[in-house]
């Protein structure tokens, strides 16, 4: 399987940026009162782009033999999915008020640009490691 690694990160990387993308956009458009945000269309897009995201992270693993719960920078990665999920759900459907469903979209949007600089970094602390020092 090492010899699709270049095709199997290119999907990853792209359903990264989609994923993101489209939580952002359903994110601020919840926060703005559009019904639209929550959809059926839109819900069952996330939910193919994250399974496909997911597969190709797997493959991924698969194919470099990592093992996420001994790899540092991938356990923080793996640990801070959980956490971005959770407040995804927070902010798009589960938070009761306006601000509290602001709040966790600010959260879940840092806790995802945290993940990306752990992955860029390969490092637990991202781009802060050079605090760490």
């Amino acid at each position: 399987m090492i010899e699709f690694y270049p095709q199997i990160k290119a999907v990853h990387v792209a359903m990264v940026i989609a994923s993101g993308g489209l939580f952002a956009l359903r994110g601020a458009a919840v926060l703005a009162g559009a019904r639209w945000a929550m959809a059926a269309p839109l819900r069952y897009l996330s939910y193919t782009i994250d399974t496909t995201l997911l597969t190709a992270a797997l493959m991924l693993l698969t194919a470099l033999k990592l093992n996420p719960f001994v790899v540092p920078w991938l356990a923080v990665k793996l640990a801070l999915l959980v956490v971005y999920v959770v407040l995804g759900s927070l902010a798009l459907k589960r938070a009761r008020s306006r601000r509290a469903r602001a709040g966790y979209f600010v959260a879940a949007l840092a806790t995802f640009g945290f993940m990306y600089f752990v992955a860029r970094a390969h490092h637990p602390l991202g781009l802060l490691q050079g605090l760490a020092s």
